[in-house]
Protein backbone atom coordinates (compact mmCIF):
# COMPACT_ATOMS: atom_id res chain seq x y z
CA UNK A 1 0.00 0.00 0.00
CA UNK A 2 2.79 2.45 1.00
CA UNK A 3 4.50 1.46 -2.71
CA UNK A 4 1.47 2.55 -4.45
CA UNK A 5 1.08 5.11 -2.92
CA UNK A 6 4.68 6.36 -2.70
CA UNK A 7 4.37 5.72 -7.05
CA UNK A 8 1.38 7.49 -7.66
CA UNK A 9 2.47 10.79 -5.89
CA UNK A 10 5.71 10.66 -7.82
CA UNK A 11 3.68 10.70 -10.80
CA UNK A 12 1.14 13.36 -10.09
CA UNK A 13 4.21 15.62 -9.51
CA UNK A 14 6.09 14.82 -12.54
CA UNK A 15 2.56 15.16 -14.77
CA UNK A 16 1.89 18.30 -12.55
CA UNK A 17 5.72 19.74 -13.40
CA UNK A 18 6.10 18.58 -16.77
CA UNK A 19 2.48 20.52 -18.05
CA UNK A 20 3.64 23.66 -15.73
CA UNK A 21 6.91 23.56 -17.86
CA UNK A 22 6.17 22.34 -21.28
CA UNK A 23 6.36 25.81 -22.82
CA UNK A 24 9.67 26.68 -20.93
CA UNK A 25 11.30 23.54 -22.26
CA UNK A 26 10.13 23.94 -25.69
CA UNK A 27 11.63 27.73 -25.40
CA UNK A 28 14.99 26.07 -23.92
CA UNK A 29 15.58 23.68 -26.67
CA UNK A 30 14.68 26.36 -28.96
CA UNK A 31 17.80 28.52 -27.65
CA UNK A 32 19.74 25.67 -26.87
CA UNK A 33 19.95 23.79 -29.86
CA UNK A 34 18.03 25.56 -32.40
CA UNK A 35 18.74 23.60 -35.47
CA UNK A 36 17.89 20.25 -34.03
CA UNK A 37 14.50 22.55 -33.22
CA UNK A 38 14.18 23.59 -36.92
CA UNK A 39 14.76 19.91 -38.12
CA UNK A 40 12.59 18.39 -35.22
CA UNK A 41 9.51 20.22 -34.22
CA UNK A 42 9.66 22.85 -37.15
CA UNK A 43 6.03 22.86 -39.92
CA UNK A 44 7.58 24.76 -42.70
CA UNK A 45 10.31 22.64 -43.77
CA UNK A 46 9.36 22.42 -47.02
CA UNK A 47 8.89 25.85 -47.33
CA UNK A 48 12.35 27.86 -46.99
CA UNK A 49 11.38 30.53 -47.95
CA UNK A 50 8.73 31.47 -45.22
CA UNK A 51 11.93 31.59 -43.23
CA UNK A 52 10.30 31.10 -40.15
CA UNK A 53 12.66 28.95 -38.48
CA UNK A 54 11.04 27.09 -35.85
CA UNK A 55 9.55 29.79 -34.52
CA UNK A 56 6.12 28.51 -35.98
CA UNK A 57 5.74 25.86 -33.72
CA UNK A 58 7.15 28.15 -30.64
CA UNK A 59 3.97 30.50 -31.74
CA UNK A 60 1.57 27.47 -31.34
CA UNK A 61 3.05 26.07 -28.22
CA UNK A 62 2.70 30.03 -26.70
CA UNK A 63 -0.75 29.96 -28.07
CA UNK A 64 -1.81 26.66 -26.39
CA UNK A 65 -0.85 27.76 -22.76
CA UNK A 66 -2.20 31.12 -22.71
CA UNK A 67 -6.32 29.09 -24.33
CA UNK A 68 -5.05 26.60 -21.19
CA UNK A 69 -4.55 29.67 -18.87
CA UNK A 70 -8.32 31.14 -18.87
CA UNK A 71 -8.45 33.29 -15.67
CA UNK A 72 -11.33 35.35 -14.85
CA UNK A 73 -10.51 38.96 -15.13
CA UNK A 74 -11.67 40.44 -11.80
CA UNK A 75 -13.61 38.66 -8.88
CA UNK A 76 -13.73 41.75 -6.54
CA UNK A 77 -14.15 44.69 -7.48
CA UNK A 78 -11.89 46.89 -4.86
CA UNK A 79 -13.59 50.24 -5.45
CA UNK A 80 -16.77 48.80 -4.01
CA UNK A 81 -14.86 47.48 -1.17
CA UNK A 82 -16.27 48.79 2.47
CA UNK A 83 -13.51 49.14 5.17
CA UNK A 84 -14.66 48.84 8.26
CA UNK A 85 -12.90 50.42 11.57
CA UNK A 86 -13.68 49.05 14.80
CA UNK A 87 -12.87 51.47 18.06
CA UNK A 88 -10.36 50.24 20.46
CA UNK A 89 -12.19 49.47 23.07
CA UNK A 90 -14.06 46.21 21.45
CA UNK A 91 -11.16 44.49 20.36
CA UNK A 92 -9.71 42.29 23.26
CA UNK A 93 -5.93 42.68 23.92
CA UNK A 94 -4.16 40.35 23.51
CA UNK A 95 -2.68 39.52 26.94
CA UNK A 96 -6.35 38.87 28.41
CA UNK A 97 -6.42 35.54 26.37
CA UNK A 98 -2.15 34.45 26.11
CA UNK A 99 -0.51 35.78 28.82
CA UNK A 100 -2.99 33.72 31.55
CA UNK A 101 -1.04 31.63 34.19
CA UNK A 102 -1.52 28.00 33.87
CA UNK A 103 -0.65 25.57 36.66
CA UNK A 104 2.03 23.39 35.10
CA UNK A 105 1.02 20.25 33.73
CA UNK A 106 3.94 17.92 34.78
CA UNK A 107 5.35 17.38 37.92
CA UNK A 108 8.69 18.76 38.50
CA UNK A 109 10.28 17.00 41.90
CA UNK A 110 13.02 19.09 43.18
CA UNK A 111 13.45 17.17 46.04
CA UNK A 112 17.49 16.44 46.36
CA UNK A 113 19.35 14.98 49.57
CA UNK A 114 23.40 13.96 49.57
CA UNK A 115 24.37 12.64 52.65
CA UNK A 116 28.16 13.58 52.41
CA UNK A 117 29.01 13.29 56.16
CA UNK A 118 27.61 9.70 56.87
CA UNK A 119 28.16 6.13 55.15
CA UNK A 120 26.08 3.69 56.16
CA UNK A 121 27.87 -0.41 57.03
CA UNK A 122 26.26 -2.97 57.83
CA UNK A 123 26.89 -3.86 61.17
CA UNK A 124 29.47 -6.28 61.53
CA UNK A 125 29.31 -9.57 62.93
Amino acid sequence: MKIGTYFLSILLTFLILSNSLRVSITYAYYKLDPVGFIETLCENKDKPELQCNGKCHLKKVAESQDSSEKTPESIVDFKELLLVSYPKEDIKQLNEFVLKKHAPNCYNNLYSFLNTEDWFHPPRV
